[in-house]
């Protein structure tokens, strides 16, 4: 949360409730689960963050309050190994299904960004590529300029 804050980048805290409250963090992002099971009393103070594979998922996030969905896993990823991916048309399904910014997972490189976007997401979620790549600032800036592009 320091390391964060000192260089003014938004921290979202993933699963724990107990340690968001402990930090008293802003964000919260949980998996649809454990967004069902938490009192809603206790997820007041948070701004509100999903995991969803599914319209039907989306749409119960955001009646759960959650102000942003991740929808994946949209491509072949190593952290899904031998799971068909669910595509694009998934995608845009569940951009369209929600009022709230979806975030597309899964798979994302400079390769398929520009159709993940094409496809209605906000925006995209990445972790295997940075763990994979030389120069997080370069593959940073190929994704930039395949959105640019056109």
């Amino acid at each position: 949360m320091d390391i964060c804050g000192k260089y003014n980048v938004r921290c979202i805290l993933h699963n724990f409730v107990n340690s968001a409250i402990e930090l008293n963090a802003e964000y919260i992002h949980l998996p649809l689960g454990i967004l069902r099971e938490t009192d809603k009393n206790i997820l007041s103070g948070f701004k509100i963050g999903s995991s969803c594979h599914s319209v039907k998922d989306a749409k119960e996030a955001v009646s759960l309050g959650a102000e942003y969905i991740t929808a994946g896993h949209v491509y072949e990823t190593d952290c899904k190994k031998g799971i068909v991916p669910r595509g694009t048309l998934f995608l845009k399904s569940v951009c369209e299904s929600v009022d709230v910014p979806v975030y597309a997972i899964g798979g994302i490189s400079p390769e398929n960004i520009k159709e993940t976007i094409k496809a209605g997401a906000d925006g995209v979620c990445l972790m295997s590529s940075f763990m994979k790549c030389e120069n997080v600032s370069a593959y940073m800036e190929s994704l930039r300029k395949e959105i640019e592009s056109d």
